[in-house]
């Protein structure tokens, strides 16, 4: 058969051929030469620690293909309209405006996408400043918005839209989409505030008193947040809540407080100035108090069956379970300093005093009781 159709072939019908065999001569070569740049690219890149560079070439590596084979291909379909006169090939420039468009779009996501990954990266975080996560995912959502909605409106003005009245029905359709979707656009607006206001960031420990929400933070996104709790549970709370509530945010404390009150007995108030000088005294010379805050060691309040003392300091920390490894030291060494000084923690007891008639009338009738 295909002897037949060769014997059969006359290349005066088909006046186009040589000129389709250049250009896809042409795509080839240009193909080569792209991927052998690339390469090339790769190789210089490898050697240097630059954000930017990479993320680039990353990008761009497919795309341009793909650029070369959608411009080689227009050319050759030109060519073919032009000697056949298909009313098919009349949308041709339409299409390659659109395949231009989508490319270009498929890139600049690429790169954002590139550029983000790479500032999030340990790699490079621990060679470089550290960044913000909230930031970095806040503006790569941004801009890769910015560049879709960009690139459909691009398209559908090649496709013969009018823009502007796609805008005016979009200004239209938003009052009613606005009524129907608030909480939505609430929502959006509320994590448009968290990432403007940076109340919290990725990787935060936070709590309301307000609400019941207390964990680490594992994701903003434009709805709701995803927060961690220390049971290991996911709790996802919705973006507006974060307009209308408290936010404590503990990760971002200078240091922790020791806020102790203890009592001792009535009967060492003697040496309750001693116990607290030493007291100070040990806190003073501690590593891990920090001195340049507020430090107090003072007698407090005569209170039922004690005399209290408060303690009032800050450790240099602010690790939770480094925390209550000092806390315990001071608390430990607060009790020693009472014990060697003849002195004992005080617990609730009652005093009760007896007439010496009614002891002694006690005493007879138990007398009495026993002979009877």
């Amino acid at each position: 058969m295909f002897k037949q159709w060769w014997d059969s072939f006359q290349p005066d019908q088909y006046p186009w051929l040589g000129d389709v065999f250049i250009v896809v001569l042409i795509i080839l070569v240009a193909n080569l030469i792209v991927s052998r740049l690339m390469t090339r690219l790769a190789l210089k890149f490898s050697t240097t620690h630059n954000l930017w560079d990479d993320a680039l070439l990353e990008a761009a590596r497919r795309p341009a293909v793909l650029m070369v084979w959608a411009v080689g291909a227009s050319h050759v379909l030109e060519i073919i309209g032009r000697s056949t006169e298909a009313e098919i090939f009349s949308a041709l420039d339409s299409l390659r405006a659109v395949g231009v468009v989508l490319i270009l779009a498929w890139f600049l996501v690429a790169l954002v996408h590139q550029v983000e990954r790479r500032l999030l990266s340990d790699e490079y975080t621990a060679r470089e400043e550290a960044v913000d996560r909230t930031t970095v995912m806040a503006l790569g959502k941004l801009v890769r918005s910015a560049v879709i909605i960009v690139s459909g409106l691009m398209i559908l003005q090649n496709l013969g839209y009018s823009i502007s009245g796609v805008l005016a029905f979009g200004g239209i359709g938003g009052i009613a989409v606005g009524f129907a979707a608030k909480d939505l656009l609430a929502n959006f607006f509320g994590g448009l505030m968290v990432y403007l206001d940076r109340p919290f960031s990725v990787g935060d420990w936070i709590r309301s008193p307000d609400k019941n929400i207390e964990g680490t933070v594992e994701n903003i996104g434009w709805r709701q947040t995803r927060i961690r709790t220390f049971d290991q549970r996911p709790l996802y709370v919705p973006n507006a809540t974060f307009a209308q509530i408290s936010v404590e945010n503990p990760s971002r404390m200078l240091n922790r407080r020791i806020y102790e009150t203890i009592g001792v007995r009535y009967e060492d108030a003697g040496c309750l100035p001693e116990i607290i000088n030493r007291v100070r005294a040990m806190l003073e010379d501690h590593a891990d108090i920090d001195l340049g805050k507020t430090l107090i060691v003072n007698f407090n309040t005569y209170n039922a069956s004690s005399l209290d003392f408060f303690v009032y300091t800050f450790t240099k920390t602010t690790n939770w379970v480094e925390y209550h490894k000092i806390k315990q030291d001071v608390l430990l060494k607060i009790l020693n300093i009472i014990h060697e000084l003849g002195g004992d923690v005080a617990f609730p007891t009652t005093t009760v005093k007896l007439d010496p008639i009614t002891i002694e009338s006690a005493q007879g009738h138990t007398a009495e009781f026993k002979n009877g």
